[in-house]
């Protein structure tokens, strides 16, 4: 039951990852990362690895996340004025 459990969690990564990189929305496409990180965060607790979950879901779905709205908010989103 953990292994399916895990590998769904896993197609959560691609998925997200995949949208990602498709996207054309900016915005969209960052929360597509930051949801890729938050599921790699749920497979580290799965796995048991509670430490590496709690900087990957602090460092790359929080930290990385916000930084990258905070830029794209002070640049303007990547659009020409």
């Amino acid at each position: 039951m953990l292994e399916l459990l895990v590998i769904l969690v896993c197609a959560g990564i691609l998925v997200s990852g995949v949208l990602a990189v498709w996207l054309s929305n900016l915005l969209a496409a960052m929360i597509s990362a930051g949801l890729a990180s938050l599921f790699a965060a749920v497979s580290y607790v799965l796995l048991a690895a509670p430490d590496v979950a709690m900087a990957e879901a602090a460092i790359g779905s929080g930290l990385a996340t916000l930084i990258f709205l905070y830029t794209m908010r002070k640049t303007n989103g990547g659009k020409e004025p």
